[in-house]
């Protein structure tokens, strides 16, 4: 992380916990709800099956930066589908850092080929190992494996929803981020139970195993992005929701933390461990600003 990011990020901290603030600090935008998988978590893919146009995405990058935000993901549906006319997922990138955005971030599901030196993280969903993997997003584990080996960076993180179907594959997901190339560190968070979707989700007794697997690969070696000192408030669902510092923009709707917002009693079974991390950071956490200081100056 350059400087001047750190010196940015800082003074934005101090201020939201001294002042308790309110304003943003990370966004969202959602490119398409196109994809090209039916993962069976997934609540949120090809309900409209639309490409979301240029014009539009420029002008919720626009609107963001003026909020404040200054860290940016690029999600799905499935990013590497958006295009439009020559331009592609790469100069949403590039139109991402010219503007001022500090940290630009992709998600995709890694069945495309990679190739985005230009993104500071690539989130790549793995669920487990090849099989479990599988049964959760369908035949491409070995897709996915090659397109990391070919991958043209080494900005791959990846990212997995823990859920009732691999739960088990924890460790073999740390080891992958730890033997790979391209691969800097693995980002868990827990199945939130979506409607339709309950079946998949995690008990306490499975968080707390789960986490215990997580921190014993922490202490193996493996590059974990997640925060140890967040895990009790994960497990017991004990940390305040929903995450003010966090926004994400579809289509022009503009949703605090996450589109799951509008969901009754969803926020009180939140599994994103993101969430609970900004959320303790800024109330003053001191641990968790410890832990995330050192996290971030690692990976990104």
């Amino acid at each position: 992380m350059k400087a001047a990011s750190f010196l940015y990020f800082a003074a934005f901290g101090i201020r939201t916990i001294l002042f308790k603030q309110k304003k943003p600090i990370l966004g969202t935008i959602i490119l398409t709800d196109k994809c090209n998988l039916s993962c069976k978590h997934c609540s949120v893919n090809n309900l409209k099956a639309r490409v979301y146009p240029y014009a539009q995405i420029k002008r919720e990058m626009d609107q963001l930066y003026k909020m404040g935000v200054r860290i940016l993901f690029f999600c799905g549906g499935e990013t590497f589908l958006w295009k439009e006319g020559k331009k592609t997922l790469r100069h949403l990138v590039a139109e991402a850092k010219k503007m001022g955005f500090l940290i630009v971030n992709v998600v995709t599901n890694g069945t495309f080929p990679i190739d985005l030196p230009q993104a500071d993280l690539i989130l790549l969903s793995l669920d487990g190992d090849e099989s479990r993997h599988n049964a959760i997003r369908g035949d491409t584990y070995r897709t996915i494996m090659k397109n990391i080996e070919n991958a043209t960076s080494d900005n791959i993180c990846l990212y997995m929803a823990v859920n009732q179907i691999n739960k088990g594959a924890v460790s073999h997901v740390c080891r992958t981020a730890r033997n790979k190339k391209n691969i800097r560190a693995v980002s868990f968070n827990f199945h939130t139970p979506y409607p339709e979707t309950t079946e998949l989700a995690l008990s306490k007794k499975d968080k707390q195993k789960c986490c215990r697997i997580i921190s014993a690969m922490m202490d193996e070696g493996c590059p974990v992005f997640n925060l140890r000192s967040a895990f009790p408030y994960i497990i017991n669902n004990s940390f305040p929701t929903p995450c003010y510092q966090c926004v994400v923009m579809e289509e022009g709707k503009l949703s605090i933390c996450g589109r799951c917002i509008d969901i009754p009693g969803l926020c009180e079974k939140c599994g994103y461990f993101f969430v609970a991390e900004y959320t303790l950071l800024f109330q003053g956490n001191l641990k968790i600003i410890f832990e995330m200081l050192i996290t971030y100056l690692k990976y990104i």
